[in-house]
């Protein structure tokens, strides 16, 4: 089976790929840790990466197109893949089909901007450590302070609300139009993103399996 998934940043993607990962035995290919190891292991697409990178400019399409054709060559791929984090814009869509990848599933764990506002607004860091935290959900024992080492918690500058809505921005001018172009193949589904994770786990499987 394989598997797109979309969805705004903080909407749960990362949690719901590695749930659905376990469930079918395939890998998550997220964009995110695949140039980060091809970086570190030099390889030549991942040291073309790494110029544009270390230059603040955006990775271009024909480089990640590269990247995950080679990711998806790999054995542990040939079962299936959830990709997390690609593709981001129609083009990459585009290129992924003229590869000639199919694509079997595509989902988007929609959840309304003024949650996800709140959802990321609340999450906290541990400075040594770095523990995840949320001021409603997962709270600490002692608040400000991390259970595991007693460090500080912080809010990541990614999680501050004007940070939050900007990427949420970005989210909806470049990647929704996604949504529009996996409707007009038929294999786009909407998981309502639920506040427990095992309820949005439970809509998310039943739409792969439906």
């Amino acid at each position: 089976m394989n598997v797109i998934l979309l969805g705004a940043p903080g909407a749960g993607k990362g949690t719901q790929a590695e749930i659905i990962s376990s469930c079918f035995h395939i890998p998550v290919v997220s964009t995110g840790n695949m140039l980060r190891e091809a970086v570190k292991d030099g390889t030549p697409l991942g040291l073309k990466a790494k110029s544009f990178m270390d230059a603040g400019d955006l990775v271009p399409d024909a480089v990640l197109v590269g990247m995950i054709q080679e990711r998806l060559q790999q054995s542990d791929c040939k079962n299936g893949f959830i990709l997390d984090g690609f593709p981001r814009t129609v083009p990459q869509a585009e290129a992924l089909d003229n590869m000639g990848v199919k694509i079997d599933h595509v989902l988007e764990i929609h959840v309304p901007d003024e949650r996800i506002v709140e959802r990321m607004s609340g999450r906290r860091v541990c400075e040594k450590c770095g523990a995840s935290y949320h001021i409603q959900y997962r709270p600490p024992a002692q608040s400000g302070v991390c259970d595991v080492d007693g460090g500080k918690l912080v809010q990541r500058v990614d999680d501050a609300p004007e940070t939050v809505k900007v990427r949420l921005g970005v989210y909806h001018k470049q990647t929704e139009p996604l949504k529009d172009y996996y409707a007009k193949q038929k294999k786009l589904s909407i998981v309502e993103g639920q506040e427990k994770i095992v309820d949005t786990t439970h809509l998310t499987l039943q739409a792969l399996e439906g």
